[in-house]
């Protein structure tokens, strides 16, 4: 115990050779756009490679604090430790960040991944030649469309990230969450039931204005109630504690980000990827399904010779070791960041050269 308790340590040391430096910084986007960020740097390299991260769904700060964890902060920690630049940004209408989140889309994240990468290019201790992006959840989506617009993306790295199209992510999610919520299962037949008609009907209605979407979702729902109703009643079941959340997600259905997301397609922009792309899902996410979004990465990227995809047993969608995957178990876990999915970065980035 005592000799691999040593051992472990002399590999500690040998690998995080980097002190770092952390600074606080600020750099514009589009129109008034502004981002208040934070760049952690290894000390004692001159020009360093570089990787933005970008955030997932719903608006976040630039630690990826989600359940008490700040997941980006030890993914920025951890990855500067061994030679790599890391910025992290406060995500629209947060912290130092201004503009509002609420009118965003993906698209709309696409373009501040942009801003950072163009904020990274104009300092002269970065390498233009290693600059990266890193996207958690749709932060997959978010840099797959950057990186189709822009040759100054030189890699990519998808953390529990959106390789799938919108529709079907959203099918497969709640899917997912409904069959590991501890409910009866002729609510989780309901629940599939409504949630495959609301998810197809903004797919094919998304171009229509707000007040005619809203009508074509409470008349799909209405008319589902009555038949739901009457298999209820074949249930002989007292009380009914069955409940959709059609006033919620109708005000959800209509925003810009709703519709441009349903719609979204991982196809058009991967297409136009030829860079090294690292995909790492975990198995008990529920969120991103792994074996779905790896799949998927596969297909749309097979053109692309440098494509490396890994699945990592018992890592939720925080990336965090796990016993459940479920979101109500996140703010139990005590552990840190999957070890195994950072030091999966750090190899793949040495064996690609980025970092030595």
């Amino acid at each position: 115990m005592k000799r691999h308790a040593l051992l472990a340590i002399a590999m500690t040391v040998a690998l995080a050779v980097y002190s770092q430096r952390e600074e606080n910084v600020v750099f514009s986007g589009q129109d008034t756009l502004h981002y208040g960020a934070t760049l952690t740097f290894p000390q004692g390299v001159k020009k360093a490679p570089a990787v933005v991260i970008m955030s997932g769904t719903n608006p976040q700060d630039r630690d990826g604090t989600m359940a008490g964890h700040k997941v980006f902060k030890e993914i920025a920690d951890y990855l500067t430790a061994h030679g790599i630049a890391v910025l992290r940004m406060d995500d629209r209408g947060v912290g130092e960040t201004n503009g509002n989140y609420a009118d965003a889309t993906t698209a709309d994240f696409a373009d501040d991944c942009l801003a950072a990468v163009s904020y990274l290019k104009s300092r002269k201790d970065i390498d233009k030649r290693r600059i990266g992006a890193m996207g958690h959840s749709e932060g997959g989506a978010t840099i797959s469309i950057a990186a189709s617009m822009c040759k100054d993306i030189r890699f990519l790295i998808s953390l529990a990230g959106l390789m799938t199209d919108g529709l079907s992510s959203l099918i497969r999610q709640n899917y997912d969450i409904v069959h590991s919520s501890p409910i009866p299962q002729h609510d989780m037949k309901r629940y599939d039931e409504i949630n495959d008609i609301m998810f197809h009907k903004v797919y094919e209605h998304a171009e229509a204005d707000s007040a005619t979407l809203a009508k074509i979702l409470w008349d799909a729902y209405d008319e589902w109630k009555v038949k739901d109703d009457a298999y209820f009643k074949t249930l002989n079941i007292e009380f009914d504690h069955f409940r959709f959340p059609i006033y919620m997600y109708t005000m959800q259905a209509t925003s810009r980000w709703y519709r441009f997301f349903i719609r979204y397609n991982p196809a058009d922009y991967l297409c136009h990827v030829n860079v090294p792309v690292l995909a790492i899902n975990g198995t008990k996410d529920i969120m991103v399904n792994c074996e779905q979004n790896l799949a998927n990465a596969r297909r749309f990227l097979a053109h692309n010779k440098n494509v490396t995809t890994v699945a990592v047993d018992n890592v939720n969608h925080l990336l965090l070791p796990c016993e459940k995957g479920t979101q109500d178990e996140y703010k139990d876990i005590k552990e840190p960041v999957s070890e195994e999915v950072l030091s999966t970065i750090v190899d793949w980035l040495r064996k690609n050269r980025i970092i030595k």
